[in-house]
Order: C-alpha cells, then structure tokens, then sequence
C-alpha cells in the first residue's frame, strides 16, 4: 500500500475515525425526520467536503455540489437499507464521488489533494520546507492520474474505503477497482521517485 499518509519519518499520519450515525437517527432520516437530517448533515458535512474538494479545489462550487449530495441523499433515504453492510459514509460519499465525476467529465479539471499539504509534520524551518516540497510534489503527481484513477485513490487513501466499498462507489467490479488503485498508486509512487521523494 502506498504511503501517502505518512509523515517525513515515515510514520502513517493518525486519522480520525469518528462513529458511523446511529441507528435510530437513520431510521428517522428515512422517514425524512428533519432533526435526525440535520445530525446527519452535521456528522457527514466534513467528509464530503473533503472529498469534493480534492477533486476541484475549494470555492462556492464545491459548497453547491456538497448540498446536492445532501439533497440526493434525503431524497434517497427512504430506500437505504440501515441493516444493510454499507456504512452511511460510504453510501453518502458514493453520492458525491458520482457527482464530482460526473462534473469532472463535463469540465475536465483537476485541483490539488488539500490534505496532501499536511502530510509532513515539523516545527523547524527545513521541514516545513521538507512538508512544502512534498506536498506540492504530491499535487503534480495527483494531478497526473486519470479521473478514475484519483477517484478510486482518494477514496482509498483519504476516505479509507475497502476495495468492495471504492467498486460500489464508482458502480464497476472489485477487479477493476483493484487495478484502478494500484495503478494510481504505482503511478504515484513513479511520480514521486522522479521528484526526487522515494520511499514517502
């Protein structure tokens, strides 16, 4: 797996994992509880934006398409399944991976991985510059990746999506998201090296 979320010593980057919504709170948001919506919204509104983000930038568009995923997700409550295996976040951000690519294919832009600027931690002058230099060599790298490509590695490295949830995400087999990773992870790597950031 490629260590993206790593810091310059090569230790992985801790990642939040806050709670899934509970049950209850889904159930009333498939009766359209406006309540129970608004703790969903609350509780999901910060992973979608940071999905959205990576793959336009930030900026009033990305705050139209994030209320869009929220509208298409109210309207699709009543048939998610809470017993189901899919974690709220999957099927929320499953929404907003198929906006944002269907967005991407009609405009064809591609924006930096914000997140990738933390990646290096430091309180020095060389790391930030250390920090800086990645996280830019990072952006080059990302924004060389196909749109599926970067769609199935920021699920992965971002979101933290197994395979099965990145193929129900992008509605293709789990063969095919496999491949998508490890290409774009191969592909990263390459870009890297050449940078010169072997071995982040």
């Amino acid at each position: 797996m490629m260590a993206i979320a790593m810091t310059h010593a090569g230790q992985p980057r801790a990642r939040s994992h806050a709670p899934e919504l509970d049950r209850a709170t889904l159930v009333r948001c498939k009766a359209h509880d406006a309540l129970a919506f608004r703790a969903f919204v609350v509780r999901y509104e910060r992973p979608v934006f940071a999905l959205l983000s990576r793959f336009f930038g930030r900026g009033v568009e990305i705050e139209d398409l994030a209320q869009e995923t929220f509208l298409r997700a109210y309207r699709a409550f009543p048939a998610f399944d809470v017993d189901e295996a899919a974690r709220p976040s999957t099927w929320l951000l499953t929404i907003a991976t198929r906006l944002a690519l269907d967005l991407k294919k009609r405009r064809g832009a591609s924006a930096p991985l914000d997140e990738a600027r933390d990646v290096v931690h430091g309180q020095t002058p060389e790391t930030e510059r250390a920090r800086k230099d990645l996280g830019r060599a990072i952006e080059r790298a990302a924004a060389a990746l196909s749109d599926d490509h970067r769609a199935a590695f920021v699920l992965a490295e971002f979101h933290d999506l197994s395979i099965a949830e990145i193929a129900r995400a992008l509605d293709i087999p789990e063969n095919t998201a496999k491949t998508r990773l490890f290409r774009a992870r191969q592909n990263m790597r390459e870009h890297l090296r050449e940078a010169g950031h072997a071995g982040r």
